[in-house]
């Protein structure tokens, strides 16, 4: 197995949006290799950045031969999309979201509970008996 493989799906993705984003400055997929790991084919990364660009998350200028990539969001602005795709093309999102918070360690749980407690406070709306609102916000009007 390689070393690629043994990354979760979209993992590498993440790494690279991290390391991008903490650069503070442009940086070329040879760059991001070398920082992450030289055992990544050079082809792998250059091919996610490429797929990080084609989905907005990511903006390039030329350099030289190469491009130079910087974050136009922040990592955890993706990743929460990504969650918010998944959950969209599923049928049964109760079920999702039950064995998504069922999977949380304790810590994730209680900050997960905090987080639904401050939007539910900040928005003023009511909570129900169990101390939860809907925290829920459309961003389409």
């Amino acid at each position: 197995m390689d070393l690629v493989q043994r990354r979760g799906h979209g993992v590498l993705a993440q790494e690279i949006l991290n390391l991008i984003g903490r650069a503070g400055t442009p940086m070329t997929p040879a760059r991001v290799r070398d920082a992450l790991d030289r055992r990544l084919a050079y082809t792998t990364v250059m091919t996610v950045m490429v797929r990080l660009y084609d989905q907005g998350v990511l903006a390039r200028k030329r350099a030289g031969r190469a491009f130079a990539y910087t974050v136009l969001s922040d990592p955890a602005m993706v990743t929460a999309r990504r969650m918010h795709r998944l959950l969209q093309i599923e049928r049964n999102r109760a079920g999702v979201l039950a064995r998504f918070v069922n999977g949380l360690n304790a810590d994730d749980e209680q900050l997960l509970r905090n987080l639904l407690h401050q939007i539910t406070a900040d928005q003023g709306g009511p909570t129900s008996a169990h101390g939860y609102g809907s925290p829920i916000r459309s961003n389409r009007g």
